[in-house]
């Protein structure tokens, strides 16, 4: 398309508006916030301070340098100087900038009328064919755009973005009744490529997609609880995970989002949904609206339906509301049998279809929150969105769910919960009825690799939309099949000469069987001349937590040492051979990729990383230093472009680095953190569009064996040695005598700055890779020997959190 979207502005400067802007911002896009100019007190207007620009941008500025500062749940920004991109100003002089903006996104107050009072001035001073656009989450276009011209109702819609904007996958698309079908192809291809987002177009109704079916699953819990007597504990122990849904549940989800945040859209649905035939789930009951007259609005006023608080001793705790008494007591373990079975199913549609069948308190309270649910979402096609994928989408991308309400209904068995819901007296809606009618076999179906799903509009079942950027493994592999596999990893035909090394593993954590496809795979590419490349990636919640170091402390106490270092060396080995493949290879990391999942990473010749990109080497938490080859990668990398002098010169700032990333178990919050950490190079490629990873990893193997590819040479290091370790040791020595670190973190920082100095060398004579892999695979093998670092790992796999001792 012609339509470029290179400068935007974002009015108002609130937490979306920021989390909007900062997200441009990340996506290269030159930004415009702005914001009202406060009321200035007297003694501002005595001294002439409300004069000043930095007085009238003082909104804008503030939350500029909040986003800034708060770098929790996730930091708006992939890299903090990103953040010059965005200009500040505010809505009273500045309203000029918009002359000169390609999009123009309004986030100001759910107010009717100041919306319609700002699209005034917005018209007077945008250009003709900016996209002007609301982030309103269920105000009516036509309300909004009254009084407005018709070239620019045709230029306007609704884009609903989902907090926090950097991290929410969902972005809603809203048509007016005269939007350009332009605007919207453009906005939708320009939310999927350079946005990242997951788009999901929606109809001009209350709410839209994603807050009406999930509001009316939350209130129609809180209905469940209260007719049949749970508490708040037991609701969100059932309607977590067991049901495929966050760990946050139903109430730590209102209390993170907001409870008057919820209400406000519950109100919205009572007033304006007057023909649903739910509406009365939607009025709040009379404890929610004592919660909102107490301001029990939830994390942003310290408490909701739990709140954190000290026992008589001191001691943190976590308190939970009864919602009968409206007081809070001390948080309740809850233990269904149902939920028990559940934790132990890895499979999330497979749990939720099990779950439901339960005939516990657990089981019950599920299967009629779960069919209501789904039964509500299949009255709702058409109304709110005109086919079943956009509701499935808004509900995984927005909501976080494993699959959607029609996904799950077809994995509980699409005839047999229909049956299930008639025997309990329950209307089917209308589209699973013309599914049944039609001899269908559930909502979606899929034949030769090929998706479908059952349109509503035309009666039939029709295919389902691909992204032509996009690889799925699962379509690939139903329609080629797999050219070798086992518990941990499987090898599949890309397609173009190009093999994929997918990850199924618990969390993908490397173990022998990851060695051992990744080896296969090498194998493959030097034996079969058709085969150019391979790229290492999968679907799953992150790219790779790290090493199965279970299995490791399990040798190591029972003194298999033999076992544990062929495990480390076998780590180190495939790695040195991703490395210098004589064909390409690519990784595609996203999510956390940690320890061990770095170190794949780092072996491949480029990535094609995902923005959300969790980075970094935290073996130290377990007493370890990475011992795959982390830290003498992260030691090459360091030192790449130095002269050799330069490099072997005293106590080298980059050693240095190095040290304190491993030391730290520095983490990076995006792929641009860990671009400018040389976790990743410049020649590797960041997307916003998760989906989009596999897809451009192929396109990089393919340009790289069409450029003529060589593997890199090897080079020697010259690293420092002896000298300058004694010099680390005795920094280290002093951190420990001023109680800053532990003896057993002496001793572990110890063993990382031998490896990192060199061991026994010098700075003229320069040491191979695999001198350094083999100093610091005794390093590693040496510290898990010790009875500290075996206690500290079982900690850590028992809690999860690092031990200091």
């Amino acid at each position: 398309m012609s339509r470029k979207i290179e400068k935007a502005a974002v009015l108002g400067a609130g937490i979306m508006g920021m989390g909007i802007a900062a997200h441009l911002a990340n996506c290269g896009i030159k930004t415009y916030l702005l914001d009202i100019v406060p009321k200035p007190t007297d003694e501002e207007k005595k001294k002439g301070l409300h004069e000043k620009r930095a007085f009238r941008n003082r909104f804008a500025n503030s939350a500029l340098k909040a986003a800034l500062k708060n770098r929790k749940p996730i930091p708006a920004f992939y890299h903090d100087s990103f953040a010059h991109d965005i200009v500040c100003g505010n809505l009273e002089d500045d309203m000029e900038v918009l002359a000169d903006c390609d999009w123009i996104v309004e986030v100001v107050v759910e107010n009717l009328e100041i919306k319609r009072s700002l699209f005034e001035k917005v018209e007077k001073h945008a250009k003709k064919t900016a996209v002007i656009s609301s982030n309103t989450s269920g105000l009516p276009i036509k309300d909004m755009v009254k009084g407005r011209s018709k070239d620019f109702r045709q230029r306007f819609l609704v884009t609903h973005f989902f907090n926090p904007v950097r991290f929410m996958r969902l972005l809603e698309l809203v048509a007016g009744t005269e939007t350009d079908p332009e605007i919207m192809d453009f906005m939708t291809e320009f939310g999927t490529n350079v946005l990242g987002k997951g788009m999901v177009l929606g109809n001009d109704t209350p709410n839209f997609v994603g807050n009406r079916i999930g509001v009316y699953g939350m209130m129609r819990c809180i209905k469940e609880m209260i007719e049949k007597d749970y508490t708040v504990e037991e609701v969100d122990a059932i309607v977590g995970q067991p049901l495929g849904r966050p760990k946050s549940a139903a109430f730590r989800t209102l209390d993170m989002v907001g409870l008057d945040t919820v209400v406000h859209i519950v109100d919205n649905c009572v007033e304006n949904l007057t023909e649903d035939e739910e509406h009365d789930i939607f009025k709040a009951p009379d404890f929610i609206r004592t919660m909102m007259e107490k301001k029990q609005f939830g994390d942003k006023t310290k408490g909701g339906f739990y709140k954190k608080s000290k026992d008589a001793e001191g001691k943190k705790q976590i308190l939970a509301l009864d919602w009968k008494t409206g007081e809070y007591r001390p948080k309740e373990k809850v233990r269904f049998d149902s939920t028990g079975i559940a934790r132990n199913t890895d499979d999330p549609l497979k749990r939720m279809s099990e779950f439901v069948k339960a005939e516990d308190r657990a089981g019950q309270f599920a299967w009629a929150v779960q069919a209501d649910s789904m039964i509500y979402s299949g009255n709702r096609v058409g109304e709110i969105a005109a086919d079943i994928m956009q509701i499935d989408n808004a509900m995984k991308w927005g909501y976080n769910w494993e699959a959607g309400p029609f996904e799950a209904w077809d994995a509980m068995g699409f005839a047999e919960t229909c049956e299930r819901m008639k025997a309990d007296g329950k209307s089917l809606p209308p589209i699973a009825e013309a599914i049944l009618a039609a001899g269908g076999e559930g909502f979606y179906q899929s034949k030769d690799g090929k998706r479908s799903f059952f349109d509503w509009k035309s009666k039939s079942y029709q295919p389902v939309p691909e992204d032509p950027k996009a690889i799925w493994l699962p379509v690939i592999k139903e329609q080629k099949g797999e050219i070798a596999g086992n518990t941990s990893a499987t090898l599949i035909d890309l397609g173009d000469g190009v093999l994929g090394c997918e990850f199924h593993s618990k969390m993908n954590s490397v173990d022998d069987d990851i060695i051992a496809m990744l080896n296969q795979g090498l194998d493959l590419l030097e034996k079969d001349e058709q085969k150019i490349g391979m790229v290492i990636g999968n679907h799953g919640d992150n790219f790779c937590v790290g090493a199965n170091v279970m299995l490791l402390l399990m040798n190591a106490k029972a003194g298999n040492w033999k076992e544990v270092e062929g495990a480390i060396k076998g780590f180190q080995d495939v790695c040195m051979r991703l490395k210098y493949s004589p064909k390409p290879v690519v990784a595609a990391p996203f999510g956390m990729t940690l320890g061990g999942g770095m170190e794949i990473t780092m072996g491949a010749d480029r990535v094609c990383a995902h923005a959300d990109l969790f980075m970094g080497q935290v073996e130290i938490g377990m007493g370890l230093i990475p011992g795959g080859g982390g830290t003498k990668e992260l030691l090459v990398r360091a030192l790449e472009g130095l002269p050799d002098e330069a490099r072997a010169t005293g106590l080298n700032p980059c050693i240095q680095s190095v040290f304190q990333a491993i030391a730290m178990a520095k983490v990076t919050m995006s792929a641009h953190e860990s671009l400018a950490a040389k976790f990743l190079r410049a020649s590797d490629r960041i997307v916003t569009n998760k989906e989009h990873v596999l897809g451009t990893a192929k396109l990089m193997v393919q340009a790289m064996h069409l450029e003529g590819y060589t593997p890199p040479r090897q080079r020697r290091l010259h690293l420092p040695g002896e000298t300058v370790y004694a010099t680390l040791r005795m920094v280290i020595d002093s951190m420990c005598k001023q109680h800053q670190i532990t003896e057993h973190e002496q001793h572990i920082a110890e063993k990382l700055a031998w490896v990192l100095c060199g061991g026994k060398t010098t700075p003229n004579f320069g040491v191979t890779e695999q001198y350094v892999l083999d100093i610091e695979r005794e390093a590693f093998l040496s510290l898990l020997g010790t009875e500290k670092t075996q206690e500290r790992i079982s900690y850590f796999l028992m809690k999860g959190k690092p031990l200091r001792n």
